[in-house]
């Protein structure tokens, strides 16, 4: 039976990713951009579900599982203008009456979802009403503006409260942090986002715009990279990670099972992202792109190289050794054969090119996935990898300290001062709380501390003994989350 996802795009960065990786699926699975199977896809049997991520309207056409969400028009209109205008539920595309957008400001964007939510909600219940067996919701969005953050935050606790047993996966595009921002305020939306990615997601997919334009300059040979671009880095992501959920095998065919072994600690949820080769899908970057031979051990190799990573950070970047995997799965599509596979891993073991944590299984877990029969690709085997790793900190130690340079000084927070998350009384009436942001920095802290708690040999009896280590994947059970599925 297959377990069904419904995809929540939200905000200006969410809705451009979320449409790319849509029209990826529709290529992969011979759909056109009206929603109906082409003939040649109609023909034969591939054997992939197509109803993961789309269901079948009563004319046969095939809808995706996605509502699109946005406080201002454009990026939604430009989609209903597009060549996928009629591929999208039309009930299931939200724009807020004022259009005005939430001024790249959280708060705006958290107590805007706030009141429209039943709205949203009713749309998310119709769509649970087209599934057998829903496993759980994607959201797409970014963690630096207004609505993908603030609004996103607000999806993201009320999906946690209205769908308890159901898992919650993100894919949230960081801020380029090495580059002064349009938005003053963003290193108050991201640690105000990271709170909430930290309480009320089950797996969080982190993308650097950082990394995402190194990879496009250094791998793609484009100068001044466009969102364009980097939109197509992320989708390919998305719809690579997703491979083994439509064109299922054995093992890794539901959620649960993609994500059990990488997160051995709940609080530690946050993956990065390689891929290898880096192409991206229009013909003038496929007759760009250098041609080379692919193997399963070049690309497993090339996986675990920081330059293909879709994150950037310090500790990586500078070779550093403290920093440890904590698991690490592959997705390997294309011609493969398993004795390969096996010495691509017996090679990487003897030369030690991953460093793990020393209390967990020091192995890389892979799944082979079919390729779709409908696209053509310049390379023999590609490969996705999706790693939980502990430097990943550092990424949230700069949001940290760039917060901590604003809030010193107060800097913009009267930004804030009209939502009533951000008032508290006093004898001379309502006056401005600081307490959120307190409270988000405390939650983010603990879990970068978690991260680096974790690269420590005794780490399971300083957490307590192995008692308290399976208490927490108990309470990762709870959620619909078995750490114990394996993975292939």
């Amino acid at each position: 039976m297959p377990r069904e996802i419904i995809t929540l795009q939200v905000g200006q960065c969410g809705n451009q990713v979320g449409t790319e990786f849509w029209r990826k699926l529709c290529l992969e699975h011979g759909i056109n951009n009206d929603g109906i199977l082409q003939d040649y896809a109609a023909a034969g049997d591939t054997g992939d579900r197509k109803d993961v991520f789309f269901y079948q309207a009563d004319d046969e056409r095939y809808i995706p599982r996605a509502c699109l969400i946005d406080l201002e028009p454009r990026v939604i209109n430009g989609i209903q203008n597009s060549e996928v205008r009629n591929l999208f539920n039309p009930e299931n595309i939200f724009l807020s009456d004022h259009g005005g957008g939430a001024g790249n400001n959280w708060a705006s964007g958290y107590h805007q979802g706030e009141s429209v939510q039943d709205d949203i909600l009713d749309m998310v219940d119709r769509e649970l009403g087209y599934s057998d067996s829903l496993e759980g919701f994607t959201l797409c969005h970014s963690i630096a503006g207004g609505t993908g953050s603030g609004m996103g935050s607000y999806l993201l606790e009320a999906l946690n409260d209205r769908y308890p047993r159901k898992l919650v996966q993100t894919y949230s595009v960081f801020p380029n942090q090495s580059e002064s921002s349009d938005v003053v305020v963003q290193p108050y939306n991201s640690l105000l986002t990271l709170k909430r990615l930290t309480l009320n997601a089950d797996a969080v997919t982190v993308l650097d715009n950082t990394a995402l334009n190194r990879l496009a300059t250094e791998r793609l040979h484009i100068p001044n990279p466009s969102f364009s671009h980097t939109n197509s880095l992320v989708s390919t992501v998305m719809a690579a990670s997703t491979a083994t959920l439509r064109y299922p095998g054995y093992m890794n065919n539901d959620l649960v099972g993609l994500l059990a072994s990488l997160i051995p600690i709940p609080q530690c949820h946050f993956l990065m992202a390689g891929y290898t080769p880096v192409t991206l899908d229009s013909e003038e970057s496929r007759a760009a792109a250098i041609v080379r031979k692919t193997t399963v051990l070049d690309v497993m190799r090339r996986l675990l190289q920081p330059k293909n990573l879709m994150v950037s950070t310090p500790s990586r970047a500078k070779g550093l050794d403290q920093s440890k995997y904590i698991s690490i799965l592959n997705i390997i599509q294309g011609d493969v054969d398993p004795t390969q596979l096996h010495q691509s891993l017996m090679r990487i073991r003897e030369r030690r090119l991953a460093n793990f944590i020393e209390w967990g299984p020091a192995s890389i877990q892979v799944a082979l996935s079919r390729k779709s029969p409908y696209t053509k690709s310049g390379h023999r085997v590609s490969g996705l990898m999706l790693a939980n790793h502990t430097s990943i900190r550092h990424l949230f130690n700069r949001t940290i300290s760039q917060f901590d340079k604003l809030f010193q000084r107060k800097a913009f927070v009267d930004n804030y001062k009209e939502f009533p998350m951000f008032h508290r009384s006093s004898g001379s009436g309502i006056e401005l709380s600081l307490d959120e942001f307190l409270d988000a920095r405390e939650v983010v802290q603990g879990m970068s501390d978690e991260y680096a708690a974790a690269e420590s040999a005794d780490y399971i009896e300083r957490a307590g003994g192995e008692d308290a280590l399976s208490g927490q994947l108990a309470a990762q059970m709870s959620l619909g989350t078995d750490p114990r599925v394996p993975v292939q």
